[in-house]
């Protein structure tokens, strides 16, 4: 059962992210301004620079530069991280990257930078990267619904590597503050399923597989549904 957090990421709102990116600035980020070297441009959070060292080798000056279109470096932040994902919905990941890090630097606190990157980790063939990035994320924003579905998912996904009960367990509450949190969250609904199977609690699995389908049937899943018949069929005969 392998899905993709980044497919899951572009179904749990980016597409909100895409419309919000829709600003009239205009801000180039020049190819031949000073920058860390190719290969750690192209990692989170620049391979693991601080932000002292990658804004001193990408060029302060560049950096106040791009912050005096905005009132704020804040501002300026946020708006990185919207054309990253918007650059995440066009499937153009290493340059969503770049935008996400030029976002980390202009401000270190803006827990979309953490949600993006963690959502490019996820090609990563572990999830120890994604978990710790999103992980970061949710400590800055504690409430965000998309952050916690998401963190919830990579530990899934961990768990069907290790088959670490405590990963389960984590990524199980995860899932379920977000359902209660936000219940028309249609794909936190298909994760709870997932990980109601791995404990082999099949009935809830099928009654959160229903409440995210009545939600929206983007969000299902068919081959994860075959395995649950497997184990289940549907109580509602609704999947046959």
């Amino acid at each position: 059962m392998k899905y993709s957090l980044l497919v899951l990421a572009l179904l749990l709102g980016l597409g909100s992210h895409s419309a919000q990116a829709q600003r009239k600035t205009k801000v180039k980020v020049k190819s031949g301004a000073p920058a860390p070297d190719k290969a750690s441009r192209l990692l989170p959070l620049f391979g693991g620079l601080s932000a002292a060292e990658a804004e001193s080798a990408l060029g302060t000056a560049f950096l106040d530069n791009v912050a005096r279109s905005f009132a704020s470096r804040t501002e300026a932040s946020a708006f990185f991280a919207r054309k990253g994902y918007e650059y995440l919905s066009e499937n153009q990941p290493d340059t969503a990257l770049y935008r996400f890090n030029l976002a980390w630097l202009l401000d270190q606190k803006n827990p979309d930078v953490y949600r993006g990157l963690g959502i490019i980790s996820s090609r990563q063939p572990t999830p120890d990267e994604s978990i710790g990035l999103l992980a970061q994320g949710l400590a800055l924003a504690p409430t965000s619904v998309a952050i916690m579905s998401d963190l919830g998912a990579s530990y899934l996904i961990r768990y069907e590597q290790t088959k670490k009960k405590k990963d389960l367990d984590q990524g199980m509450t995860l899932l379920t503050k977000a359902t209660a949190a936000d219940p028309g969250n249609a794909n936190a609904w298909q994760q709870l399923a997932r990980g109601y199977f791995f404990r082999e609690q099949y009935p809830q699995a099928w009654e959160a597989v229903h409440k995210g389908q009545n939600l929206n049937m983007a969000s299902i899943d068919f081959e994860f549904i075959s395995e649950l018949q497997a184990r289940l069929p549907d109580p509602q005969g609704m999947f046959k």
